[in-house]
């Protein structure tokens, strides 16, 4: 695996972090904290602003923008944490097409354990893309057009995902690597 630096410096960017009931804790606060840590904007994003979201355990995620008015140009990124909330994210064309416009003007797309549910179904974006995620998924992954990995951390240009929370390291230090390279929205 390539050697990313840890002490990152993220000033200036802004990362929308996609929330539904039952995410998996781990896979929104570590990334939320990591990013902000490094100096990054995030965001969190869902279905309907100032709604609480809670994860599988109840720990509760109140989403600051709904996908009725995020727009891709407004960030230099995108997480989608996994657990279930995945299922329900995907369910809502907005968020699949926010995501598949992130990607199209090849800003971070990154995803962890269930997440790329929601790659499945932004528009394609999968194809013939190396891409890893929680085993149970792996069928819908490919069925994508993806080729799967089993690895910590897959990085395909300006795509990120790994399997499952013990790859967060990983996947935290790959997706603030790929976030770092673009220039800051609106530079």
């Amino acid at each position: 695996m390539a050697n990313y630096n840890q002490n990152m410096d993220l000033k200036g960017k802004r990362i929308a972090l996609l929330v539904d009931n039952l995410y998996q804790e781990m896979e929104v606060w570590v990334p939320l904290y990591r990013f902000r840590e490094a100096g990054a904007e995030v965001v969190t994003v869902g279905a309907e602003a100032g709604k609480t979201y809670t994860s599988k355990l109840g720990y509760p995620v109140v989403c600051e923008r709904s996908y009725d008015v995020v727009n891709a140009h407004e960030f230099d990124g995108v997480i989608v944490p996994g657990g279930f909330a995945p299922d329900h994210i995907r369910r809502h064309p907005k968020a699949n097409q926010f995501v598949a416009d992130v990607n199209a003007q090849g800003k971070l797309v990154a995803a962890i354990c269930h997440g790329p549910w929601v790659l499945c179904s932004a528009h394609g974006m999968l194809k013939g893309r190396k891409v890893t995620s929680f085993f149970a998924i792996k069928d819908d992954v490919v069925n994508a057009g993806a080729h799967w990995e089993d690895a910590e951390v897959v990085v395909d240009g300006n795509l990120v995902t790994s399997r499952k929370p013990d790859d967060l390291p990983a996947f935290c230090r790959a997706a603030m690597a790929v976030a770092a390279k673009g220039a800051p929205v609106g530079a």
